[in-house]
């Protein structure tokens, strides 16, 4: 199986040129421990393993002492690696205080942020760590010979590159019954883990909509607010990414306030949700919007400039899937299950170019095998371009 080098790995390597420590989350099975493994390390330390966990569980200073006996080398601090490390968090404050006292660089792993936090921050203050994000592959890291297949799918590593499509399945029912058992089980996180799965499967069949959390407490049984504490476990265990829309216009007042969420993986969501193979054909555009979104998504975290998502929608008239936010300019962008967008594609970009002055072009993401100039300041992108939108140009 061919490896792919991911940009994370080289932010990490001159992270630590410049004596930089790197906390590295994602989700589970994004490639974190294989690509911590390729990274020459002078302590490397997996606390998924029960015996080494307990171990720096009953005496979190053991690790200082560990890490002081290391043989200098030069002027060059010891690399230390420590995976899945929300397992034992009271290794942060050892961390912090060896990063502080310039003892060490650490490479930190997690795939959740729960066990990390002090309030609403992380506990390493700012600074101290680079905070990088492992995601599925890119349409950059890996490009699908077959756009429904990845829609089905997915794009997490170790089942993309798998090639019998039942082996697929086999594993993405494994991942999602893993992470209820062991993500949320065994970090007790929830008390009522029937209703935590349930909520689960709507979640992930709601995924791309506007969210409407009392429709799914009364769906449950649970209380509103409980959804909401679902909806950040999901959030913290980077399971959903959540999308807030555009609430600021001078001429409507009635702009919707609710967010979305998107599952991180589509094929971890079909699972989730129940979902066969065979979609409905209604259902295909759903599904190519939501993988339009976590490719803008992803590509503007690894942007080095200052790209976010938004989507914009008004209740009683126009909505635009996604608008992607670049310094003070907006750029909307509709996606369509089409290879050749119409005029009706495009009328809610015309009103959103003509409401925001800072934006300037708008595009529809679909299946044209190449760009094509729709009307003033709008064009059909092919999707193989999303990532294009991020850092281009202004028109």
């Amino acid at each position: 199986m061919k490896y792919v080098i991911r940009e994370q790995e080289k932010q990490i390597r001159r992270a630590l040129e410049r004596n930089k420590s790197v906390l590295l989350l994602g989700p589970r099975q994004t490639g974190k421990t294989t690509l911590i493994q390729r990274l020459v390390a002078d302590l490397s330390i997996s606390l998924i393993t029960p015996e080494i966990r307990l171990r720096y569980e009953k005496e979190p200073g053991i690790l200082r002492k560990e890490i002081e006996a290391l043989e200098p080398k030069g002027e060059k601090r010891p690399v230390v690696v420590l995976d899945e490390v929300q397992k034992v968090p009271e290794l942060l404050d050892v961390a912090q205080d060896l990063i502080d006292r310039h003892k060490a660089n650490f490479i930190l792993t997690g795939s959740s942020a729960r066990k990390l936090r002090r309030g609403h921050d992380l506990n390493l203050l700012p600074g101290r760590v680079v905070t990088l994000r492992l995601d599925p592959f890119t349409l950059a890291e890996s490009a699908p010979k077959d756009l429904e297949e990845r829609l089905l799918y997915g794009s997490l590593p170790g089942i993309a590159q798998i090639e019998s499509l039942q082996d697929r399945e086999v594993d993405l029912e494994s991942y999602v019954t893993l992470y209820l058992e062991e993500e949320i089980r065994a970090e007790a996180l929830v008390r009522n883990l029937a209703s935590f799965a349930r909520f689960v499967e709507l979640a992930a069949s709601e995924s791309g909509r506007t969210s409407n959390f009392r429709k799914i407490s009364q769906e449950i049984g649970v209380a509103h607010t409980t959804i909401t504490a679902y909806y950040e476990i999901l959030e913290d265990c980077m399971i959903a990414e959540r999308v807030d829309p555009i609430t600021k216009s001078m001429t409507r007042k009635k702009l919707t306030r609710s967010s979305k969420y998107l599952f991180f993986d589509l094929g971890v969501r079909r699972i989730a949700a129940r979902e066969g193979t065979k979609p409905a054909r209604e259902h295909w555009g759903c599904l190519f919007e939501q993988f339009a979104g976590l490719e803008l998504i992803r590509a503007a975290r690894l942007s080095p400039h200052d790209n976010r998502v938004f989507f914009w929608r008004d209740p009683d008239g126009p909505e635009i899937d996604w608008v992607l936010e670049r310094k003070d300019e907006y750029i909307p962008i509709e996606v369509k299950w089409s290879n050749s967008p119409h005029e009706t594609d495009i009328r809610h970009l015309k009103t959103f170019l003509a409401e925001y002055k800072n934006a300037r072009t708008g595009y529809v993401v679909c299946q044209t095998p190449r760009k094509m100039k729709l009307a003033d300041r709008i064009y059909a992108l092919p999707w193989q371009d999303v990532p294009s939108l991020i850092d281009q140009p202004s028109k």
